[in-house]
This record gives structure tokens, sequence and C-alpha cells, in this order.
């Protein structure tokens, strides 16, 4: 199962048997104080040094989401979105949960993008879907409805399985559906690693999609956030997420160690080479 994205000159490859591919989560106003008045005030120059600081980390695709209370991102997400293509030249993931700012950033893109997200809502199905068949994208699938986020894995998959045969009915093949099995802090819920990972392996061994995970959130709340973030995201890569979202400084010698241990590293040859960048 592959699934293709592309800017105007570059494509990435998401498959099972490819190296994990690393979208890089940092262009996201949650959370970050500076990024947000940047934001807020016009200032659009730190979306570009972000850009940039991604790419050299080793980011393949980038997320670009700007949703900011009382800023019009119907406008505002093709402007960054412009904004990055003219700064690196790898795919984007373009995150919102307005279809409308989504419509927006898919007239000014160049390529096949990947679209975040649609959930199994009603609503999300009925004006997210329409535009990944318009646009010819990919789109990942959240396995949300509406009645919120299941707490056990057969629900979750109940919903993947929804997504991906609403979408197939649609004319969108299965390649262009990733499914996000949504990960929850452990700090909350003692399981809710748990429920994730089993929720992968029955998505992979059921859907075959490729699979996609935000799995900075399974640490929230716990001190040494990057270590637990990180043994995470490799039991997640282990049981079949294939294009993670991650902060890409932090997590990428976890992933090439992982995927070398994966066979996905033929003689180490990523993986070294990493090391002896870091060492210059």
């Amino acid at each position: 199962m592959q699934t293709r994205v592309s800017s105007a000159t570059k494509e990435v490859i998401i498959a099972p048997e490819q190296p994990t591919v690393l979208i890089g989560e940092r262009i996201n106003p949650t959370g970050k104080k500076k990024l947000t008045e940047a934001l807020t005030a016009g200032n659009l120059d730190a979306i570009r040094r972000e850009a940039l600081a991604q790419v050299q980390s080793g980011a393949d695709i980038l997320d670009v989401n700007v949703g900011i209370l009382g800023v019009d991102e119907v406008s505002l997400l093709p402007q960054v979105v412009q904004v990055v293509i003219d700064t690196v030249d790898i795919p984007l993931c373009l995150d919102s949960a307005n279809p409308e700012a989504l419509e927006a950033a898919l007239k000014v893109y160049q390529g096949k993008p990947l679209i975040n997200s649609v959930t199994g809502q009603e609503h999300s199905l009925a004006n997210v879907l329409p535009l990944v068949k318009k646009y010819e994208a990919a789109v990942i699938g959240l396995v949300q409805d509406d009645e919120g986020i299941p707490q056990n894995s057969e629900q979750r998959l109940s919903i993947a399985h929804k997504i991906v045969e609403r979408a197939t009915a649609l004319g969108i093949p299965a390649e262009n559906i990733i499914i996000d099995c949504v990960a929850l802090t452990v700090a909350a819920d003692a399981t809710a690693g748990w429920v994730v990972l089993e929720t992968i392996r029955r998505v992979k061994s059921e859907l075959g999609v490729n699979m996609t995970l935000g799995t900075s959130n399974i640490s929230f709340g716990l001190p040494d956030r990057h270590l637990v973030s990180n043994v995470f995201l490799a039991m997640a890569i282990a049981a079949g997420v294939t294009c993670p979202i991650v902060d890409v400084a932090k997590a990428r010698s976890a992933v090439l160690a992982t995927d070398l241990i994966l066979r996905r590293d033929e003689y180490a040859r990523r993986y070294i080479e990493a090391y002896r960048q870091r060492q210059r």
C-alpha cells in the first residue's frame, strides 16, 4: 500500500516497506506563544525559519496549521502555505478543521498534498471527502466520531473502517487514506498507549492502509517527556505507523534506529550518515 504525496518538485512515498516518513509538527501555534503572536501580527518570517529548520532536521513532509482564535483562517492558511512553498521544496500536510480554509489552501498548493484531516463525524465526512476527491489529495482519517474518541480499540477500528468505506465509495483510492489512531496521554489513562497500539495493529491487519500518529500526546503532563514519546514512537512504528507527526529534531534519531532494527536500513547506511552529520 503506497501513498504518494508531492510538492511541485519532490515526491514522497509512504509505505510499510519504505523508511519511516517524518511529518514535521512545528508549524502549529498550539502551545507556542511566539508563533501565535507572529501569526496574529501577520509576521510570517517565523514560519520561514521554522520550515527551514524542520527540513534541515530531516522532515519529509511539513504539517501546516494556523488555527488561532480570532484569526481568519480562510485567508491566513493559504498565505502561510504559499510562504512555506516558496521556502522549502518538500510536500505539505494542510491542517485545518475548517473545510473553507482547506479549499483555499488547496487552490494555491502545487502538487499532491496531504489533508489533515477527516473524522468519522458525519459533517466532516460530508465536507472534507469531496475536497479530497476534487483535488486528488491524500487525507488523514482520525478515529473520532460524533460520540468523541472511543476508549477501546474495537470502536476506533470501526471508525477507521467507516472512513475508508465512505472514501472509497466516493472514488477515493484506499492508498490515499492514512489513518490516525489518536494517541492520548497515559498520565490521565494508563491504558491509553496500549489501546492505540492495539488499534494500529488491527488497522494494519484488516485495512492495510498507511498510518500516522501524533506521538508526543502520549507524554503530556509527564516528566522527561522526550523519553516517553520516543519509546512510544518506536513501538508505534513497529506496530504499523508509517508516517508519524513529530518534532523531527527530537525524534529523528529514534526513528532511524527503529528503522534499522526493522530491516529498513540496509547496512545501517541512513543511521550512520545521520550520525556523521550530527558530529560535524
